[in-house]
């Protein structure tokens, strides 16, 4: 990505776009997940195509009468990172800023390659989560 095109999708991330960690398994720890919701597909298939990540879901239009159908453009795990690591300087929303850094610092620091916990690093995973929550 060029750093015209980084700042554009910070811009957009920004304005449309979510930085969360979204529980996607029942049994496992909310993950990284960057996710832009619009009614322009053109939109988010670019921004596909530019990061060469992510996937577009469609949302269910219970009224088409009324509104547009929508869809989801969702980078998640380690992509979610990459995303974040590339972007994250162009942020200006002070609140998604921090959230993103709060998790390029911390997330791989307190989540073990194996999925396996020790009593002290799941203290330190959910006391991640609470600052996390804080911002």
């Amino acid at each position: 990505m060029t750093e015209t095109e980084k700042a554009y999708i910070a811009g957009i991330v920004d304005g449309e776009g979510s930085i969360m960690l979204t529980r996607f398994h029942k049994n496992e720890y909310p993950s990284p997940c960057v996710s832009i919701s619009s009614t322009d597909m053109e939109l988010l298939e670019w921004i596909k195509n530019t990061t060469k990540m992510g996937r577009i879901i469609n949302k269910k239009n219970y009224n088409k009468e009324k509104h547009l159908n929508s869809y989801t453009y969702r980078v998640i795990y380690d992509d979610a990172l990459k995303l974040l690591e590339e972007i994250e300087t162009y942020l200006v929303i002070e609140k998604k800023k921090l959230r993103a850094r709060h998790i390029l610092d911390n997330y791989k620091k307190v989540t073990p390659r194996n999925g396996k916990y020790s009593e002290e690093l799941e203290q330190k995973k959910e006391q991640f989560y609470a600052d996390f929550m804080a911002l």
